[in-house]
């Protein structure tokens, strides 16, 4: 008998929110394996930002307003009008609304009567504050992959499919399991070859998935799915192609969709924002030898970009030209460290206090330049370092990368410079390993983009 080829199948909150043509690409497009694929979905679009704070712009969310003791529970009201709105866009390909908007709407008050008792034990001073808003930010997250999740199943079954809605956000119950032990427990009665599974991005744990890794938790989600349940591959729906460059930025007409990488790449991309899938989902897949596929959802008939442990361009060539213009560059200038055996020791036990990491590190007799993400560069960081070290200074810089698995070539860092130079792009800084895997060239910020533009056209052509 023919073994049954598992795929577990990431859909994000973008494409979550076109959910008709989901169903289409995606679910409907092969009828004859509809079955064996167990879907992870995000939040609608705009959703978690609404409950937490915005991703990108750290706009407050409900959550923010709780832990602010502000009314919260006007702005959830609200959100619960936004999301029977957004129910009714889905009815004309199956959702039944009613039983959707009484889904989420319980859900929503009873949030709202949790936070409220919260609120109440917050007030007597006698538990950790820190551990009650952790818990609150852990119940926020999970109500939009529950609509979602909820949502998908039944607008399929609707459809006349066999679904099955599997909600490992705990909600109705108590047990302490761990995140995993809740995964397989919920998946323990179920055959995914009989069913489409709908299952939460969300997972309630002891260990709080939220505390663990923030806002990518929906991947990681996804990936527990996969390891425990041994998936023969792990695959990502997201609304674009892993491309050779930034469409934006280089032109849709120029870049190109990456065919096959391997995990370093992946990781080196969400080094600097680009992530293909969050590198603490990502290494259990690669631990497993499980391939990850990234697909664009809205061009079904493309097979994406496989990444798979040990694949390595067979001929030397850049794939991917990304980078990040939200760095700063801290360059720390102190005689002492001449000859001084861990110097930098000091300087990464000040990183650690304030749960800093650092992108790349250029170093020379006396100074080291660490580029990081500015968001990270707050005042009393910068105090300490400044306390212990002679000088500590910082400057707004874009980091630009040419990231490929097979990139080692004779003279490729000249062509690379050369290009810059030819648009009178000065590098303020450049590292490369002995790996070889990526190039990363410190530029201007206002360069950002032309620089991206010039090493495409010379190292991706």
């Amino acid at each position: 008998m023919a073994k049954h080829h598992l795929n577990i199948e990431k859909i994000g909150g973008t494409s979550m929110s076109r959910f008709s043509e989901i169903v289409d690409n995606i679910i409907l497009k092969d009828k004859e394996h509809t079955f064996g694929r167990i879907y992870v979905v995000s939040a609608y679009a705009g959703v978690t930002n609404d409950l937490l704070e915005h991703k990108k712009t750290n706009q407050p969310g409900i959550y923010k307003l709780f832990e602010d003791q502000q009314n919260y529970p006007i702005k959830m009201i609200r959100l619960q009008k936004s999301l029977y709105k957004l129910n009714e866009t889905f009815r004309d390909i199956g959702l039944d609304v009613e039983a959707a908007n009484n889904f989420i709407g319980d859900r929503i008050d009873q949030a709202i009567n949790i936070l409220r008792s919260m609120d109440n034990v917050l007030a007597s001073g006698y538990v950790s504050r820190k551990e009650l808003l952790l818990a609150a930010m852990e119940l926020l997250a999970s109500l939009g992959e529950m609509h979602s999740a909820f949502n998908s199943a039944n607008i399929l079954k609707n459809r006349g499919y066999n679904t099955t809605f599997v909600d490992l956000s705990g909600w109705d119950d108590s047990r302490q399991l761990t995140i995993d032990e809740r995964i397989k427990d919920s998946f323990a009665q179920i055959n995914p070859f009989s069913t489409i599974c709908f299952s939460t991005g969300y997972t309630k744990g002891t260990e709080g998935i939220m505390r663990e890794f923030d806002r990518g938790y929906s991947e990681v989600t996804f990936s527990k799915i996969a390891v425990l349940l041994g998936a023969d591959e792990a695959v990502i729906h997201k609304e674009y192609h892993l491309c050779s460059g930034d469409p934006l930025i280089i032109g849709e007409k120029n870049v190109k969709p990456v065919c096959n990488t391997n995990y370093d790449v992946a990781d080196q991309l969400a080094d600097v924002g680009m992530e293909a899938i969050h590198p603490k989902a990502s290494k259990p897949l690669e631990i497993k030898n499980i391939p990850i596929r990234v697909k664009n959802a809205f061009d079904p008939d493309h097979p994406g970009t496989l990444i798979t442990k040990d694949f390595i361009a067979p001929e030397s060539k850049v794939e991917i030209i990304t980078g990040s213009n939200e760095v700063i560059c801290m360059e720390i200038h102190d005689t002492r460290m001449v000859g001084e055996v861990g110097f930098d020791l000091r300087i990464m036990q000040i990183f650690d206090k304030f749960h800093v990491s650092y992108i790349s590190k250029m170093t020379n007799a006396n100074t080291i330049d660490l580029i990081i993400e500015e968001k990270d560069c707050t005042p009393h960081f910068l105090a300490e370092l400044n306390e212990a070290m002679e000088e500590v200074s910082t400057s707004p810089v874009a980091i630009v990368c040419a990231i490929g698995s097979n990139i080692g070539q004779p003279g490729i860092m000249a062509k690379a410079a050369q290009a810059l130079a030819g648009k009178s792009i000065n590098i303020l800084a450049v590292s490369q390993t002995n790996r070889q895997t990526n190039m990363q060239f410190i530029v201007e910020r206002d360069q950002f983009s032309q620089a991206q533009v010039a090493l495409h056209g010379t190292l991706c052509a």
